[in-house]
């Protein structure tokens, strides 16, 4: 599958990357959310939302892996397809790689797939820092190329801190400011049209 870019960044969507939602999509599942992307396939791909936290304490669902959890320590939000799949993001310390790492899958750089039905002392030198999350956003093949082609998304590199950062709605302000020109400006506009009709489908269900 030839990688997709977006001409504004020209960063390639694939793992490790960010998926800032545009100000026009308003669509309330996505809105001024920051995706980062775990999977890109010929098949379709997948990511998890960083910036919407929910009300729900990590250690009361997972006590083993709260001591590991950035703050807030709780449970994100991360799309809205399977809200009972929980996902976790790690980034390691300085020195520490997750390939031939039990519990590791690499995604990116530092950013690891942890398997949260391993054991946490035994991950915790590794990791300076894990988010765990309810759910995902999911695309089909050639679906996540429709999106970014019309606009409803900016495609741009991801920082190891971004997984961890838990900012809430000023995660993607910030991540928009520090891209510069053309994108920064977009961090202060407000959309108030009505929102993009998404196509058939638009997320995984499975």
């Amino acid at each position: 599958m030839d990688p997709v870019v977006d001409d504004r960044s020209a960063t390639r969507v694939g793992p490790g990357a960010l998926l800032v939602a545009a100000p026009g999509l308003l669509d309330p599942n996505f809105r001024r959310t920051v995706v980062y992307l775990i999977e890109h396939r010929e098949r379709g791909s997948l990511g998890v939302v960083l910036n919407r936290p929910s009300e729900v304490a990590l250690h009361d669902v997972l006590p083993g892996w709260a001591p590991l959890s950035s703050r807030p320590p709780s449970v994100f939000v991360g799309g809205p397809v399977d809200g009972k799949t929980a996902l976790c993001l790690a980034a390691l310390r300085t020195g520490h790689r997750a390939d031939g790492t039990p519990g590791l899958v690499a995604v990116n750089g530092p950013v690891a797939l942890v398997d949260l039905d391993g054991d946490p002392e035994a991950l915790a030198p590794r990791v300076r820092g894990l988010r765990v999350f309810a759910g995902y956003a999911g695309w089909d093949a050639g679906q996540l190329a429709g999106e970014v082609g019309r606009g409803d998304w900016f495609v741009v590199p991801a920082l190891p801190d971004d997984v961890l950062a838990g900012q809430g709605p000023n995660l993607w302000s910030r991540v928009l400011r520090r891209q510069g020109v053309p994108l920064a400006p977009s961090a202060g506009r407000v959309c108030r049209s009505s929102p993009r009709t998404p196509p058939a489908r638009r997320h995984r269900t499975s």
